[in-house]
């Protein structure tokens, strides 16, 4: 066996095929390869465009598992849009990262969950909220990716406006 050491300047700078297949060794080696998420044939599965109302639905179903509503909010982040149709991506690592879970296995376990509440709201079987590719990366529709950032907005706002009508209401007289 042979061992090279890369800086982070080289890793930085090498071409994106290069750097995903670092990404894939090292996850590799760490034990953190991502599980295939629970299959259904492709033709019967299709990635859905959320609205405002079914990211809302989705949250209201999986609102008692925090855990599965940080990865919920994850995606209100800016991703990567890419391809044709347009898919945004995001990394599971980086998911896993923000959300402090330990495995990458409860970060699959949450997306399922995700993926369970909109095919209740949806009332279809057959949609996703989310996909998966061979390199750790999770794919939503970029309207959903507006939404779920849309939703959060809204829920920030009417708790500040919480806040402060609370704040009034309590505030010492002069």
């Amino acid at each position: 066996m042979t061992g090279i050491t890369l800086t982070t300047d080289q890793i930085r700078n090498a071409p994106a095929p290069v750097r995903q297949w670092i990404e894939q060794e090292v996850l590799t080696s760490l034990g953190l390869t991502p599980r295939a998420p629970a299959a259904i044939p492709a033709q019967a599965a299709h990635l859905v465009a959320c609205s405002v109302d079914d990211v809302a639905g989705v949250l209201e179903h999986i609102r008692g598992t925090f855990p599965a509503v940080n990865v919920l909010f994850e995606f209100g982040r800016p991703g990567i849009n890419y391809g044709q149709p347009a898919v945004m991506t995001f990394r599971l690592m980086d998911i896993l990262h923000h959300t402090r879970l330990q495995q990458i296995e409860q970060v699959m376990t949450c997306l399922e969950m995700i993926n369970q509440a909109l095919t209740v709201v949806r009332k279809d079987p057959s949609a996703r909220f989310c996909g998966f590719d061979n390199e750790g990366h999770c794919l939503i529709a970029p309207q959903t990716q507006a939404s779920i950032a849309t939703l959060w907005q809204d829920m920030m706002a009417r708790q500040q406006t919480q806040q402060t009508k609370a704040d009034d209401h309590i505030a010492p007289a002069a």
